[in-house]
């Protein structure tokens, strides 16, 4: 009888997923496993919802953005006997091993089903934001990185016809991967990130001399998650609710909206805030995920091949290698400072 495995996708939709079910479906199904998916990510494995993954299943799907399994934000560790009913449903269906897909949260889980419930789980890092360490890049940043560059240079006509400042919110949460990396490719004129602090009145300063010397627009790209110093030592951390998912995340928004309007209250130059939001998600994977999402399904095929279970796919240098699932969520990837001193050279 064939062994049988499952994958999921679970958080935010992402460009590559479906590059990374196809790979991995196509090599395992070739050495004699039997795949299926799990739709809605832990939702799946707590409702038995199961989707059979053939060959018709998986084609044509490479290019095309989201997950075809669906996707959720389920947290089973925080529901009642959650994790009881996952491990029970997962015996019951005889699978005998689990590839995840996702970023620290998802992955977060399929470490500790890994650990302490001795589930054969392995793991794929999906998420724009490349806040996974263990790994130098995660699939899908590229993409985001892509639409946010391609969005700051249509930014700039508008600007510079309209003698206007413009800021651009990016997603992130609370690092600024895709808003540093999209603001130096599309020369933006101020970066905002969480990592490094920069004040509202000194971002006011950098585009006063913009003006002062002749340039009468400016784009500032602001990270979702960047802090709104409004004087030394105070923070001011913009959310759009006070909730939080079933991981304890904070919703991220606004800081575009609020600095707009500090901009205009301080310098006098009209201003207006853009938000790219979902659109960074959404949409045709470059080239470059599509092939580091299927590197990364292939080695999660070879990993359950070899039983190599409670790691995860990384791509370390040009190699995708396996590294422990806990590496891979054990801290948050931040922007080096190497990033940072580089974004501050084109500061005005």
């Amino acid at each position: 009888m064939a062994k049988k495995v499952a994958i999921l996708t679970g958080g935010g939709d992402c460009p590559g997923l479906n590059a990374v079910i196809r790979a991995a479906t196509l090599k395992l199904s070739r050495a004699g496993y039997e795949m299926v998916g799990v739709r809605r990510g832990w939702r799946g494995l707590l409702d038995n919802d199961y989707v059979p993954l053939t060959k018709e299943a998986i084609s044509g799907i490479l290019h095309r953005g989201g997950t075809i399994l669906g996707t959720s934000r389920t947290n089973p560790m925080k529901e009642e006997g959650g994790v009881d009913r996952l491990v029970d449903n997962v015996q019951q269906n005889d699978i005998w091993a689990t590839i995840a897909v996702g970023g620290d949260d998802t992955l977060g889980v399929a470490n500790k089903l890994h650990g302490e419930y001795a589930l054969n789980m392995v793991g794929v890092p999906k998420t724009i934001d490349n806040d996974l360490s263990g790994t130098d890049y995660t699939f899908g940043f590229n993409t985001a990185v892509e639409i946010a560059t391609e969005n700051i240079d249509r930014l700039h006509t508008t600007a510079e016809s309209h003698d206007r400042v413009i800021v651009v919110e990016i997603m992130g949460r609370h690092t600024g991967w895709i808003t540093i990396m999209a603001g130096i490719a599309g020369g933006a004129d101020v970066i905002m990130i969480p990592e490094y602090d920069l004040s509202v009145a000194e971002v006011c300063e950098i585009i006063k001399r913009r003006h002062a010397a002749g340039k009468n627009f400016s784009i500032v790209a602001a990270s979702e998650g960047a802090k709104l110093l409004a004087k030394e030592g105070e923070e001011q951390m913009v959310t759009q609710t006070d909730e939080v998912d079933a991981f304890g995340n904070v919703r991220l928004g606004g800081v575009a909206k609020l600095l707009a309007k500090e901009i205009e209250r301080r310098t006098g130059f009209e201003t207006r805030s853009t938000v790219l939001g979902h659109i960074q998600r959404g949409g045709t994977p470059t080239a470059y995920d599509r092939i580091l999402a299927t590197r990364y399904g292939v080695k999660a095929a070879d990993m359950v091949m070899a039983g190599e279970f409670g790691r995860m796919a990384a791509l370390q240098g040009d190699a995708i290698v396996a590294v422990p699932l806990e590496e891979g969520v054990k801290e948050r990837k931040l922007v080096r400072q190497e990033f940072w001193d580089l974004a501050q050279t084109f500061f005005a």
